[in-house]
């Protein structure tokens, strides 16, 4: 009997990677390809779907050569990616969210704030939608981004035919079909999951009504896993899979890692009890804290309570930090020894980051110590 597989696809802020696993968890193969980042002025910060889904296509490929399976064994495949905005035209073409006006760019990502003036007028109208997000919404949500597009890119705005969460359009550029995540659209979209409806008279306080009017941010939402269709040829070719693959909604990207995280260490089905004492801590460019109750908990600050967001029937608390992993690269770009390392670890065939590794590694094992190779020495700065 044939070994089923099923594909899980992570499009984080800097790369994308593809594991291949079969049907008891175990995996066969992973495969991690960059994608593209533009950073055109102070603030903004782009991207190009056109680039993530062609490197998911050779991720999945890589992924499928180094496992050796038959591509007709995968008989599922669903994405987790950055909440982040990408803008199409009628005819699924990229549309330029950028100053550049370069059309490859049509991806506000998750940590672009060109919005933050947008997010504090909409924050100023103290609209009922805005307790689930713990009383202020933010530029890294997208709401303020389409507000933002509104205003300075008005052709965009105009001729866009579809607004959708990054998740979102990986399961719709393999479909064909429209359907939104429960998560990101209760998470970052305002969208109340517990009525399974948007609040039009958000949309219209600020002006953006014609978003629903026109059915730009979808009117089909769906909880995560859900399969809704089978890859298309095209979409089967690009990924090195059959059109007999199913494909199912998608989910935010930490918001994966904490269903991963609150599954672990537990030999026995959950309960919502148990659930309640797990903090998933998921980090990468950014940190998220997430946790789950029964009854919803509105905590000023902090984003939620989320009705079913990443765990069906418990409401999701959440908050972080936008600077962790990118805030750790920022001190290793601008190193004043970051050349050298670069030549170091291209000597050996290895990324910089590896190369880091491998220096802490055998300095620990060398000295013998852990946490104490950090610790500030100085008593008075400590």
């Amino acid at each position: 009997m044939t070994t089923e597989h099923v594909i899980g696809v992570d499009v984080g802020t800097g790369s994308v990677r593809a594991g291949i696993f079969d049907l008891q968890g175990t995996m066969a193969a992973i495969s991690t390809k960059d994608v593209k980042i533009w950073r055109p002025q102070e603030f903004f910060v782009e991207q190009s779907s056109e680039d993530i889904w062609s490197a998911t296509g050779a991720a999945v490929q890589d992924a499928l050569r180094s496992s050796h399976i038959d591509p007709a064994s995968v008989i599922g495949i669903s994405f987790d990616a950055t909440c982040s905005l990408v803008a199409l035209d009628g005819e699924n073409n990229p549309m330029t969210i950028s100053p550049t006006a370069n059309p490859e760019q049509n991806i506000i990502v998750w940590m672009d704030h060109r919005a933050i003036g947008e997010a504090e007028e909409i924050n100023a109208t103290k609209h009922r939608v805005l307790r689930s997000v713990g009383g202020k919404i933010s530029p890294e949500m997208e709401p303020p981004k389409l507000l933002w597009l509104k205003r300075n890119m008005p052709q965009t705005w105009k001729n866009a035919a579809k607004f959708l969460d990054l998740a979102d359009f990986m399961v719709y550029r393999s479909t064909g079909i429209d359907a939104r995540s429960l998560c990101t659209t209760v998470c970052k979209w305002t969208y109340d999951g517990k009525k399974g409806a948007w609040d039009e008279s958000f949309f219209k306080k600020l002006g953006l009504e014609q978003l629903l009017q026109e059915n730009k941010i979808g009117d089909r939402v769906l909880p995560m896993g859900t399969p809704i269709g089978n890859l298309t040829e095209e979409a089967a070719k690009d990924l090195g899979l059959t059109v007999r693959t199913k494909v199912a909604v998608g989910i935010i990207d930490a918001h994966a890692g904490g269903i991963g995280l609150m599954g672990m260490g537990f030999s026995k089905p959950l309960s919502a009890t148990k659930l309640q004492t797990v903090l998933a801590l998921i980090g990468g460019t950014s940190s998220c804290h997430m946790v789950v109750s029964a009854k919803p908990l509105f905590i000023p600050g902090i984003w939620g309570p989320y009705p079913n967001a990443m765990i069906p029937g418990l409401w999701l608390t959440e908050g972080g930090q936008s600077a962790t992993g990118s805030l750790i690269d920022h001190v290793i770009h601008e190193n004043s020894s970051y050349n050298s390392a670069v030549h170091d670890a291209e000597r050996k065939g290895e990324t910089v980051y590896e190369h880091l590794n491998g220096i802490v590694r055998d300095l620990k094992n060398r000295e013998r110590k852990g946490p104490e190779l950090v610790k500030e020495i100085n008593p008075g700065c400590r």
